[in-house]
């Protein structure tokens, strides 16, 4: 064990550890599997927030074609983050296909924060061990829960509030970033209003659309004044 490594991603540890286990303990408790299902996804997804997403949409029946938008949605700003890091993972080899794989925002966050040396092979390695690691301790944390769901019988009613409070300090923390309460009022709006006007298995995917080309709109509208702002502030 690198412990130089180990130490720098011992916060994560604390996180994902806890938040695992109440993705393993949702995973027995609300879907007819096995407990080391909960360990396969872990370790073939690894998708923290969207396995606990994907849980909650199956376990009430949901389509599988909204479970990939819902997914698809949560997930895209690792697209983002990609390619933000394309110049950095180049001439990585084998570890490349690995780093892209397991990039999280808690991953992201360690890797363009910490400090970097000139050695750009030892550094990738570091890079690919921080990334083994979070995920080690996000495969432990859903399997000890998944194990402990199904071996010990207790009350899980509520535990899957946790996606909603997860949800909930994202949404806090976007906003500590945007500076911006529109995008939340309106995927309140887009939420509400599909749940005034759509059936319930159409109610998420009709959100999520409403949101977006809300949002898209927004930015459409808004960017020629921008713009237009730039250009005469530079001329002036």
């Amino acid at each position: 064990m690198d412990r130089s490594v180990f130490k720098l991603t011992l916060p994560i540890l604390f996180g994902y550890i806890p938040l695992g286990m109440a993705f393993g303990v949702l995973f027995v408790t609300q879907l007819d599997y096995p407990w080391w299902g909960a360990t396969l996804m872990s370790l073939a997804i690894y998708a923290g927030a969207g396995q606990i997403l994907a849980v909650s949409l199956l376990a009430v029946h949901a389509s599988l074609l909204e479970v990939f938008v819902a997914l698809f949605v949560l997930n895209a700003r690792h697209l983002f983050y990609g390619l933000s890091l394309l110049g950095r993972f180049r001439g990585a080899g084998w570890r490349k296909g690995y780093l892209i794989f397991g990039l999280t925002d808690e991953t992201y966050s360690l890797l363009t924060s910490r400090h970097r040396t000139d050695d750009t092979e030892a550094e990738q390695r570091r890079d690919s061990l921080i990334t083994l690691y979070n995920q080690s301790y996000w495969v432990i944390g859903s399997t000890l829960g998944a194990w402990l769901g199904r071996a010990v019988n207790f009350d899980s009613t509520g535990i899957e509030f946790a996606l909603v409070a997860l949800f909930i300090v994202l949404t806090i923390e976007q906003y500590k970033v945007l500076g911006q309460m529109l995008p939340i009022w309106i995927g309140a709006a887009a939420a509400g209003l599909s749940l005034a006007i759509l059936p319930s298995d159409q109610q998420l995917i009709g959100a999520v659309v409403l949101a977006t080309l809300s949002l898209l709109a927004h930015y459409r509208f808004h960017r020629p004044s921008v713009s237009a702002g730039s250009q005469e502030h530079s001329h002036g």
